[in-house]
């Protein structure tokens, strides 16, 4: 009988015990499901807040687009001078012809001395001098310009051979693996090759665009892609992003590094490169089932358009064959339609039809650039000599006008590339306008992927388009594909699958925003033409962080970023809170904290969730948004004999400043003489509405020249911008 009970005792104890430890593990279980879940929202906000601040940097690329049509909406040059400068300032660089290129970036006339020890190359490469650059990066050489000029030049004369859409097939290499975006990230460059293998007959690469800017090294991916390019022509492809491009450039850090590189002979390498990145290819074709393109598609892409396209001749700037007394009168960022007409203008004018349009007033408006003087009457057939030199000018103007219409110049003797042979076997085809190549082009490389059906206008980038499942169904319907890779958007993961699987996002560049922030990736694809996916780290600091401790340290960045936002619209953000405090408390509630900041910046993010980062809390939920705006203003504030005012708005236009400063110093030597200074604010009194007279605008360049050399440096630009808002 006591045994049994004493059984049963024991039998209670150890049912007990297991209770008790399966509670504890169930707790355990929901506690690190919460803190797991915490941490992934915590993630996602601030991956939110990284896209959004990028996104909008490139949203105020556009509106720098749209500052420079407002001044030359308002404002007329009064000399020669000033037009010229106009010009020089506002097109994308010199406009040189092809000799004019090559002597300008002769690089047979630069000698290389004795002392250089960097890596040497001799044409046609061979696979060594791959490896002697990859090995002399890795130790931090520098290749000596000479070289890098005329590996510009041989990968241009490549360049203009091949047709816009890359075709590629399986059936000739083992596998073919796409990258994405790498921004200068050369170690992401040297891991893939570590990992998969350098290119080579047998392991053909294409690379999706945007391998510049952002990275400090920008230049050594590119040397190192176009050493391999012209080492396997076959195997290696290289697409165009939207980051090739010279405007896109000088605001995002590739033209700043040239010059830092090179400061000798950094503006024939730019100029090289610029033209360079003219002749990239647009797409890219795996076995005629998958086409890689950088950023999208839209309900108007048109393959075969893009493959008559001549490339080169469009350009994602200004285009500087549009030109009026040295004014751009359309760029693609602003979209403004060339009128159908002008096509068939030009037409008629060749088949000997005149059309001349008169203003309101009466006036005979001014002929477009196609019209040329019409030839004179024609003299007599008594006079045979007189009539037969009428006869051969008259042939003579119609050949110079055919000319025109497909973009060929008789002083410019090019030699035939493969875009322009495809255009000119196809004369008799649909006539295409600038704008709609503009925008084929733009939508390739600007757009994204959206859940929803449809298609609509990038509002985010500001360029380019939305496009939704049923947009890319149609597309690979009509070209019989099976599915499409881009790039162009950073992925957690280094890539995604969005669209049923339809459309694979690939981006190559680790640690994009801040050190852990994601992983990049690479895609292969075999003769099956299935995926396969290999993730990496390129900093080994990211390895030794526990995932709590790079979200922390991500999360910081990412709010320090949003802090600096907040800061430089401090003007803006006051007013929207003073419509909320009707009886002027100061005081506001968190709800209508939270709605006024977004109506501000126009970032998207949940603002609600992101308040605790941001503001201190309060016991009433009311929040005293003067304080808070000072304690943002101490800091960021760095020079304490600047205004918070004026450090705001400083703060607000340091990048757009930074970029006009680029543009104006057109030599890239960081500095700009006082000419160019006078004309530049002319330009800006226009826009920020205050007459600033001749003798004011060179009272204010005296005054700003701290150390008397005669130049401005963008320190001291800065400083005029600063007392011209002071002023106001």
């Amino acid at each position: 009988m006591g045994s049994g009970s004493s059984v049963n005792a024991n039998y209670k104890y150890s049912l007990q015990k297991s209770e008790n430890a399966f509670k504890a593990a169930v707790l355990i279980q929901r506690w690190y499901r919460r803190y797991v879940a915490r941490l992934e929202m915590r993630r996602r906000c601030t991956w939110r807040i990284f896209q959004s601040i990028e996104y909008a940097c490139e949203q105020d690329q556009i509106k720098l687009h749209n500052f420079f049509s407002y001044l030359m909406d308002h404002f007329t040059p009064s000399s020669s001078k000033e037009r010229d400068f106009i010009s020089r300032m506002f097109i994308s660089g010199e406009s040189f012809k092809e000799a004019e290129l090559e002597k300008y970036c002769d690089y047979e006339s630069m000698e290389v001395p004795d002392s250089y020890t960097g890596p040497r190359l001799s044409f046609p490469l061979l696979p060594d001098h791959a490896t002697a650059l990859l090995e002399a990066f890795k130790q931090k050489q520098q290749l000596h310009a000479r070289y890098v000029l005329n590996l510009l030049h041989e990968t241009r004369k490549h360049l203009k051979q091949l047709p816009n859409i890359s075709h590629v097939s399986t059936c000739y290499s083992e596998e073919v693996t796409v990258c994405g975006d790498l921004h200068g990230q050369l170690d992401d460059l040297f891991l893939i090759f570590y990992k998969n293998g350098l290119p080579s007959p047998s392991k053909s690469y294409v690379f999706n665009g945007d391998f510049v800017d952002r990275g400090k090294q920008s230049l050594e991916i590119l040397i190192v892609l176009f050493t391999f390019l012209l080492i396997y022509p076959n195997e290696v492809h290289l697409n165009r992003g939207n980051h090739e491009d010279h405007m896109v450039n000088l605001r995002y850090g590739f033209a700043k590094e040239v010059m830092q590189k090179y400061k000798v002979h950094g503006k024939k390498i730019l100029k090289m490169i610029q033209n360079v990145f003219c002749w990239l290819p647009l797409a890219t074709l795996i076995d005629q089932k998958v086409l890689v393109i950088h950023g999208g598609i839209s309900d108007t892409t048109d393959l075969d358009m893009l493959e008559k396209i001549q490339r080169n001749k469009v350009s994602l700037a200004v285009d500087e064959t549009n030109l009026k007394d040295g004014f751009p009168r359309q760029t693609v960022f602003r979209g403004k339609k060339r009128r159908e007409s002008n096509r068939n203008v030009e037409i008629q004018e060749i088949n000997g039809e005149s059309k001349v349009e008169a203003d309101p007033a009466g006036n005979e408006a001014a002929p477009s650039l196609s019209a040329q003087p019409r030839p004179a009457q024609a003299p007599s057939m008594a006079n045979r000599l007189e009539f037969s030199r009428w006869v051969r000018q008259t042939v003579q103007e119609q050949i110079e006008r055919c000319r025109q219409l497909v973009d060929i110049s008789e002083s410019e003797e090019e030699e035939l590339t493969y875009s322009s042979m495809v255009s000119l076997t196809d004369l008799d085809g649909p006539c295409w306008t600038r704008q709609e190549e503009w925008k084929q082009i733009l939508d390739i490389l600007w757009s994204d992927p959206m859940p929803q059906e449809g298609c609509r206008v990038n509002t985010v980038r500001g360029g380019g388009c939305y496009f939704g499942p049923d947009v890319t169904g149609k597309i690979l319907e009509k070209y019989n594909l099976q599915f499409l890779i881009r790039s162009h958007e950073c992925k957690q993961e280094g890539y995604e699958f969005c669209h049923n699987r339809k459309v694979l996002t690939i981006f190559s560049a680790s640690n994009y925003y801040e050190i852990g922030s994601n992983r990049g990736a690479y895609v292969k694809l075999g003769p099956d033409l299935v995926p396969h996916f290999v993730q990496y780290q390129a900093n080994k600091t990211a390895h030794t962080l526990t995932m709590t401790q790079r979200i922390s340290r991500v999360e910081q960045s990412a709010f320090r970023a949003l802090r600096e936002k907040l800061f430089a619209h401090t003007s803006a953000l006051i007013s929207a809170f003073k419509a909320y405090d009707k009886d002027n408390t100061g005081r506001i509630t968190l709800s209508n904290w939270a709605t006024a900041v977004e109506s501000v910046l126009h970032l998207g993010l949940p603002w609600r969730m992101l308040r605790p980062q941001l503001v201190r809390s309060t016991a009433d939920g009311m929040l005293e948004y003067k304080s808070w705006l000072d304690d943002l203003a101490m800091e960021q504030r760095s020079q304490e004999h600047i205004q918070s005012s004026l450090l705001e708005v400083i703060y607000r236009n340091r990048s757009n400043l930074e970029t006009i400063f680029r543009i104006i110093d057109k030599d890239h030597s960081g500095l700009i003489s006082f000419e160019e200074f006078h004309q530049t604010w002319k330009l800006f009194s226009s826009h920020m509405n205050i007459e600033l007279t001749d003798d004011g605008i060179n009272d204010l360049v005296r005054s700003i020249d701290f150390n008397k050399d005669g130049n401005i440096d963008f320190n001291e630009f800065l400083e005029a911008f600063r007392l011209v808002k002071q002023s106001q």
